[in-house]
């Protein structure tokens, strides 16, 4: 899928989102809130569901809560329009409630088209909601800063997940937030083993193919040499942006957090 093609499909979901009244959240939003970032990237972070500020302007993580994860991923030489940036729910819960279950599943067939569309090496889950999508039955207090393969029922069809606590969380507790930027700070070496792996198996699936071919070119009477599908030609490079060698971890992380 080329970058326009990426583009348009995630346009297509953005407008069907917003036309959305699959739930009750429906009812009371200003602006539904799709998601947004470089449809190139291998980083997806899916935080859960959209706050006051986010409600109003349509974008995910405009608050505080946006500010931190912002500092976090400047902590490791990334930018935000860097990754992509979505939600389980894609409407603001009243009073900033958590999301209720047959909520969160209404939602849940435009998460997992995004996924399919980007096709991400990593997701990061931002909040126990978020990261109860990709790890059912977790504990966050246990499992933040750990990873595990995605189950590509979920639209992931190959990535590895980062559980992370939620901004938001993270700003309410100094503890929290340290951890925040312990945990974000695996987070290239995690891409970095994710391409590998993706690449060692995308390798691995090629000779069979490449077996095959050759089998066919010897027993064609013209002698045509056939090049298997993909032969030759240099992957794209995908998030070009995104650093992958780990970063020291800042001297003072909390000297670097300016709430507002």
């Amino acid at each position: 899928m080329t970058r326009d093609e990426r583009l348009a499909a995630l346009e297509q979901i953005a407008n069907e989102v917003r036309a959305c009244s699959a739930c009750r959240l429906a009812e009371g939003r200003t602006r539904a809130v799709p998601g947004e970032g470089d449809p190139d990237t291998e980083v997806i972070f899916v935080g859960e569901g959209p706050g006051f500020n986010e409600d109003r302007e349509g974008r995910p993580f405009v608050g505080r809560a946006g500010g931190l994860l912002v500092r976090l991923l400047g902590s490791i030489g990334w930018q935000r329009e860097s990754v992509f940036i979505t939600n389980v729910v894609k409407c603001r819960p009243p009073d900033n409630r958590d999301p209720e279950p047959d909520e969160i599943a209404a939602c849940a067939p435009y998460l997992r088209r995004q996924l399919e569309v980007l096709d991400p090496a990593v997701v990061v889950t931002l909040g126990r909601y978020s990261m109860g999508t990709f790890m059912p039955g977790a504990r966050i207090g246990q499992v933040h800063g750990t990873t595990r393969p995605a189950d590509p029922s979920t639209g992931a069809r190959d990535a590895t997940v980062l559980a992370m606590y939620h901004p938001a969380a993270a700003l309410r507790t100094p503890a929290l937030e340290r951890e925040s930027y312990e945990d974000i700070a695996r987070l290239a070496g995690i891409l970095q083993r994710s391409r590998d792996r993706r690449a060692a198996a995308a390798a691995a699936a090629a000779v069979p193919s490449a077996e095959q071919a050759a089998g066919t070119v010897a027993a064609s009477p013209t002698g045509a040499v056939a090049t298997p599908a993909g032969a030759g030609a240099a992957q794209a490079p995908l998030g070009a942006s995104i650093q992958t060698a780990e970063p020291p971890a800042p001297a003072d992380a909390e000297s670097q957090l300016t709430l507002f």
